[in-house]
Order: structure tokens, then sequence, then C-alpha cells
């Protein structure tokens, strides 16, 4: 499932369109019962999680450029008509530039509170947006719905992701079943679903590293976790190599290691 769900093509064009190649994905299911409280105002992540003397203390270009390094989204898991309380945006606010000192104000608030627009979402449909777009999620006041959604934050290659997510252990996870589809639906470890799953799945950026120690070789950057998993693809490696291959730069990267 797990596959079939982050090899989806359309999900990797909206991810590059923002981010470029090598994003890293996190995940959260979310779930608002019935009665469920809206959100305050926000702007997302990183200088949205700060309080305003935090974020003051950043530089213009900071409060630029960070939107740039996250996508926000999320794929709804059921129908979302608009007494469930789907996420409320206020368009064009992500243009704003000192957005993430202004949206903790007062006044701010209460124009958001005025002027909030809100997309009714069907089962399967998805909505993507800049971590800078003022926003917040609605109150449920259906009296039935459990809205249910997958909240994606897709972090670029250069950026720091929220939570944390074990790569190697993903890889792991999924390699059987990502080495059974490159062989037969997918078409090889260079589909466009293999690439897709194996950029969700693995580390695509080489650093931070021990340079001393983890040397590159035939380039200026080390092999990443991404293009060992997909030569583990390409070769049919048995799982019990790919453990020893993902394990092998874990150990190199300590400092002092032996």
């Amino acid at each position: 499932m797990f596959a079939d769900y982050y090899a989806n093509d359309i999900l990797a064009l909206i991810c590059e369109a923002w981010l470029g190649p090598n994003y890293q994905m996190t995940s959260q299911p979310n779930v608002v019962n019935p009665g469920g409280r809206a959100q305050l105002v926000h702007r997302d992540y990183h200088l949205g999680f700060m309080d305003r003397s935090h974020a003051f203390a950043y530089p213009v270009q900071a409060h630029l450029l960070s939107p740039a390094l996250t996508l926000q989204g999320a794929v709804a898991h059921c129908d979302m008509p608009v007494e469930s309380g789907p996420t409320m945006y206020l368009p064009h606010s992500q243009k704003y530039p000192p957005g993430y000192i202004a949206y903790q104000l007062p006044e701010f608030i209460e124009y958001f509170g005025a002027h909030y627009v809100q997309l009714p979402l069907e089962k399967g449909d998805a909505a993507f947006f800049s971590p800078a777009l003022f926003h917040g999620a609605g109150t449920n006041r259906s009296a039935n719905i459990r809205r249910m959604a997958n909240l994606l934050q897709v972090s670029s290659a250069f950026g720091r992701a929220m939570e944390t997510a074990d790569s190697v252990a993903i890889c792991r996870a999924v390699f059987p079943v990502l080495k059974a589809r490159a062989a037969g639906a997918w078409g090889g470890a260079d589909s466009q679903a293999a690439r897709n799953l194996i950029t969700v799945a693995a580390e695509g950026y080489p650093f931070p590293t021990n340079l001393d120690r983890d040397q590159p070789i035939g380039g200026m950057t080390p092999q990443t976790q991404a293009e060992l998993l997909s030569q583990a693809v390409a070769e049919d490696w048995e799982p019990g190599r790919l453990d020893a291959e993902l394990a092998a730069p874990q150990q190199r990267r300590i400092v002092g290691a032996a």
C-alpha cells in the first residue's frame, strides 16, 4: 500500500515543481471528529513554528526563502464538505513579506476571520500550498463526518524536515515490494514509479557526512542512499546485501568510527 500510494506520478510532479528533485516526504494521518474546533490562523514551518521574538531574529532573506524549502499538502481520505471544516485559506497572503511576524497580531487574526475561504474536497482530492499561506483547519460542524486527511510536509533536499524519519528502516521495508514492482508492472528500476518511490523512501542528498571517512569516489559527492537503493533494485540484490550496504555509510559517517 505504501509503495502504490507514494509511487504516484501526480504527487511526484507537484513535489518536484515546488522543491526540485530529492525532496523528503513526511506525513501524518489527521482525524478531526464532529465538534472539533478550528485552528488559529498560522503560517507553517520553519519560521511559522517560532514566536515573534525568535522570528524577528532572522534576517529578511530567511523570511523570503523559508517557504521555498517546504511544501504543504493534504490528501482527503473522505469527503470533506464545508460543514466538516476543511482548511481555511487567505488567498494571496503568501505574498506578504513580513507574514511570519504579522500572522500572530490581533488585527491580522481578525482580518483572516473575515476574509478566509474554504475548499471542499472529495475523497481522493488533494490540496497543496505554500507554507507561507495564512491558513488553519476549520471547525467540524457536521454531525457524523470524521474528517480524515493525510497531511504531507515535503521538504527540500536542502532543508530540515520537522519530523524524524528512519530512512534506513523504510528502505529495508519497501525493498522487496519495490524490487517486485520494478521487475513486473513498473518495468524496471529506472521507471518513473520506481524513481518516485525511491525518492520518498531514501535520502537523496549525500550530506551531512564525515568526508574523512565517506569520501566521494568518481565525483564530488558520496553515493546517496537513493542511488544505493536504485542500484540494489537494478542489480537484484538480496535483502541481506542491502542491509549491509545501508549500514556501511551510517558507520562511516560517525565521527571517530573505527
